[in-house]
């Protein structure tokens, strides 16, 4: 059976029709700020402070998008007698977003998490020589990384905070006894000789 002349354009308007009287589901965007989901990947953000300038995330960008420049520093001795000591100083860490795909491998090799993932999302430019962000930006959106998800009520306490947790209440016991206020050592009571 040959298909009526003109049926496919009488479907397409019976669907414009039916899609004209519903509720269109429009996001404002400037205006309203979208939900995004919890821990979304937007730019990375950098904390300064926790950068030793190993240069892992540099090394292991498979774009080559991160500048790191550094210089040593002679750092003088802890103690009276000791040696010096020659560290990393940050002098420029940059990443280039027009280069960037956010895989998020310098995030996952850094070892000392100095990069993390915000979801701060408006850094358009109108020249794309000025998606090169500099340390002080990357810090600026360090503020905005949410706090990372609670951990699980029922999952066993991570060793490292048990390790802390024993070494702070040695310490604790040693000062008080120090002070004559806590408990006394073996064979230091009434009676001993």
């Amino acid at each position: 059976m040959a298909p009526i002349p003109g049926s496919g354009l009488a479907k397409g308007l019976a669907v414009t029709l039916r899609t004209m009287t519903r509720k269109a589901h429009t996001a404002q965007y400037p205006d309203v700020q979208p939900q995004l989901p919890p821990r979304s990947r937007g730019v990375i953000g950098l904390f300064e402070e926790n950068c030793t300038v190993c240069m892992l995330c540099a090394r292991e960008c498979p774009d080559w998008c991160i500048y790191i420049d550094s210089h040593k520093e002679t750092v003088p001795p802890a103690a009276p007698g000791g040696r010096e000591r020659s560290r990393n100083v940050l002098d420029r860490f940059a990443i280039d977003f027009s280069l960037c795909m956010y895989c998020g491998i310098c995030i996952e090799v850094c070892p000392f998490d100095a990069l993390f993932w915000s979801p701060e999302f408006e850094y358009a430019e109108e020249d794309i020589r000025d998606l090169t962000h500099e340390r002080d930006k990357l810090r600026e959106w360090m503020w905005t990384v949410p706090a990372p998800p609670a951990l699980d009520p029922a999952a066993e306490e991570p060793k490292e905070l048990g390790a802390a947790r024993k070494t702070a209440d040695r310490l604790a016991a040693a000062e008080s006894t120090a002070d004559g206020s806590g408990p006394a050592e073996p064979g230091q009571g009434k009676g001993a000789r």
